[in-house]
């Protein structure tokens, strides 16, 4: 312990724990002492030391941020423009044709949109998979969030997509004063072929990257593998070496009971991102098979989708949605439980990100990435059960305070970082250019 005052410390909040059984608990009374961008201590009804920074958290309950474990932010500037169709025609009659048009500045502005949606909703980090990432880097670094970030790539694009995808990677890696880590980001095994695939997973080994992709997005497309290749979408990742490095699979939804021993087997460090909205929106007949997942140690994050699919960039409605569905789905009211669900949305997304280690609880020596919820409203009142009051009746904007690397993004729900006004301004104008189909192009084509 220093002499000199701790940058920030928080007082009178309920602090969310977790136990060395990783289980989900509540301490209250609790003062959080930040100093260089680090929780250096988690103490109840203690006399807080002197800070530079100092917040009053009576009525609020503090959290380690929320992790976005697979996004497309960008895409807030497509929200609303493809809806109630089904996958195939959302992509290749709108998505794509509209994403031939776009200008690393529209890719800059919307990220900046989605930086400022993310923040107000309680994300403090997140991982996204798109093009012209150099755009979305210098908003990272602009905003304060923190970030999982690959530039993405289909095979339609020649070697000079994997090899973009791999420079941005090495260039952008330990960015943003160690805020952004990077990953290798080919879209799909659908757009991507087997040898790109095995290209990729020889370039993460050697430079000690993570790849993050679309794989199993839904029962379609695992179906369509079979039938066409004899081998699902998993185990493609298996024979092309995707999965002996470690690997960020987006959905998961077309996950087979013949690829759960597949997974076990992988080398590499597996995590799986669930966003089930976007799975209700699609009329998709299954969801991410998170129990099935979760016996297998395989850790299973939270996540949106873009905005274009899932209209909203809220992980607080990820993890109420992960709980909900999670109990239609098994026929069975007890799982996936509050506590549960508390667990993904923390030290699960953390995990499936790559940063485990340090991000995803609140304890002495981890980052501090976190949120304070204010409870005080009538939604949220009385309080039986914390947990479930967190997840089934609290909002994202019940969120009142944001906090990255020990850095006050948002207080008191107004944001420091981003002039939102300013933004959704020149957005506009740029709308009609972006969102011009005449042309006929696509950016690919989806054919499963």
């Amino acid at each position: 312990m220093t002499d000199s005052p701790a940058d920030l410390v928080i007082t009178g909040c309920t602090a969310l724990v977790h136990d060395d059984q990783e289980r989900v608990g509540f301490e209250e009374n609790a003062t959080i002492v930040v100093r260089d961008g680090v929780i250096e201590s988690v103490t109840i009804g203690t006399e807080p030391p002197p800070a530079s920074e100092r917040i009053d958290a009576r009525g609020q309950v503090a959290l380690p941020g929320l992790v976005n474990c697979h996004t497309h932010a960008p895409m807030v500037a497509l929200r609303g423009v493809a809806e109630d169709l089904p996958t195939e025609e959302w992509f290749n009659d709108v998505v794509w044709p509209i994403e031939s048009n776009l200008t690393a500045r529209d890719v800059e502005l919307g990220a900046r949109l989605a930086c400022a949606e993310m923040i107000r909703g309680g994300v403090t980090c997140f991982a996204d998979h798109y093009f012209s990432m150099d755009a979305v880097a210098a908003v990272v670094e602009e905003s304060g969030m923190r970030a999982h970030l690959g530039e993405a790539y289909f095979s339609s694009q020649g070697a000079q997509g994997r090899e973009k995808s791999l420079e941005f990677a090495l260039r952008h890696r330990g960015g943003a004063g160690g805020r952004i880590t990077t990953a290798l980001a080919p879209h799909a095994p659908y757009t991507v072929d087997d040898a790109d695939l095995a290209a990729t997973a020889e370039l993460a080994r050697a430079h000690g990257l993570p790849v993050h992709l679309h794989a199993s997005e839904n029962r379609d497309q695992a179906e369509v593998s079979l039938e066409r290749h004899g081998v699902t979408p998993i185990e493609v990742l298996a024979r092309t070496g995707i999965l002996d490095v470690d690997v960020l699979i987006a959905h998961g939804t077309g996950i087979l009971d013949r690829d759960l021993p597949v997974l076990a087997r992988a080398a590499g460090r597996v995590a799986v991102a669930s966003a089930p909205r976007g799975y209700l929106k699609f009329a998709w007949p299954t969801t991410t098979p998170v129990r099935a997942l979760r016996e297998l140690g395989i850790p299973v994050g939270l996540a949106t989708d873009g905005a274009a699919s899932n209209n909203s960039l809220d992980v607080w409605e990820s993890m109420a949605l992960t709980a909900l569905v999670q109990k239609s789905t098994t026929g069975d009211p007890r799982w996936l439980t509050s506590r549960q669900a508390l667990h993904h949305a923390t030290l699960q997304s953390a995990r499936a990100v790559g940063l485990g280690d340090t991000l995803g609880t609140l304890a002495p020596g981890r980052r501090a990435d976190l949120v304070l919820v204010d409870l005080t409203g009538p939604h949220t009142q009385p309080v039986h059960d914390l947990a479930a009051t967190l997840v089934h009746s609290a909002r994202s904007s019940d969120v009142r305070t944001t906090i990255v690397d020990g850095r006050v993004l948002m207080r008191d729900r107004e944001l420091l970082t981003i002039d939102v006004p300013e933004v959704i301004r020149e957005l506009g104008e740029r709308l009609p250019a972006l969102l011009d189909r005449g042309h006929g192009k696509r950016i690919q084509d989806y054919d499963t």
